[in-house]
């Protein structure tokens, strides 16, 4: 499963935030120095999705706030539900 993040480094906090121009916008705390803001992000989708943060990659976007994320063990209308669910809580 692939979707695509805008990700906000150097943020007061790691949170999704919701929709941004067709992606979804996560802030992180961590600086994108030595791939730190890269893990985070990746964390916090393992935390949400409750899966093992090995299950998660970036795939696009390494070096830029435009990302495409994979995700494996958990299917699209589980990845859809989780994420409708924390956007309209938002």
């Amino acid at each position: 499963m692939l979707f695509q993040v805008k990700a906000q480094p150097r943020s007061s906090k790691s949170r999704l935030c919701g929709e941004y121009d067709g992606r979804l916008k996560v802030t992180l705390k961590a600086a994108p120095v030595d791939d730190a803001a890269n893990r985070e992000c990746c964390a916090l989708f393992a935390k949400l999705f409750d899966v093992a943060p090995s299950r998660l990659s970036i795939v696009v976007g390494m070096s830029s706030r435009n990302k495409t994320v994979r995700v494996d063990g958990i299917s699209f209308e589980e990845v859809s539900r989780i994420l409708l669910r924390e956007v309209s809580v938002k």
